[in-house]
């Protein structure tokens, strides 16, 4: 993959988060999806929900992209992540299907 080209799902997932459109945020993912905030997992859309409410849509976050790359089975995007709940550099790992996400790990970037 090109530095800093997003593929799909993800850069359709940022961008929801970046508008703070709820029902995009929750729909980019698998039903059972995951999300790995620094260790603590959020497994299915009412835990990521409950989740996010607090601490990622919910906190009016948006990130910007600064580097893309391919760990791996993963797609990693680093960036600035700025929130009513925590900012900073922050690298976001994911691992997604055809056209969803499977799970999202969040770490400092």
């Amino acid at each position: 993959m090109s530095e800093n080209t997003i593929p799909e799902p993800i850069a359709s997932f940022i961008a929801a988060v970046n508008r703070h459109d709820n029902e995009a945020f929750l729909n980019s993912f698998i039903t059972d999806g995951t999300v790995d905030d620094w260790g603590r997992l959020f497994i299915g859309r009412r835990q990521i929900e409950a989740w996010s409410d607090k601490e990622f849509i919910g906190a009016r976050g948006t990130l910007a992209p600064e580097e893309v790359f391919s760990d791996g089975n993963e797609t990693v995007v680093v960036g600035d992540w700025r929130s009513n709940h925590a900012n900073g550099r922050s690298r976001f790992a994911f691992r997604t299907g055809a056209s969803s996400i499977i799970r999202m790990t969040i770490r400092e970037g």
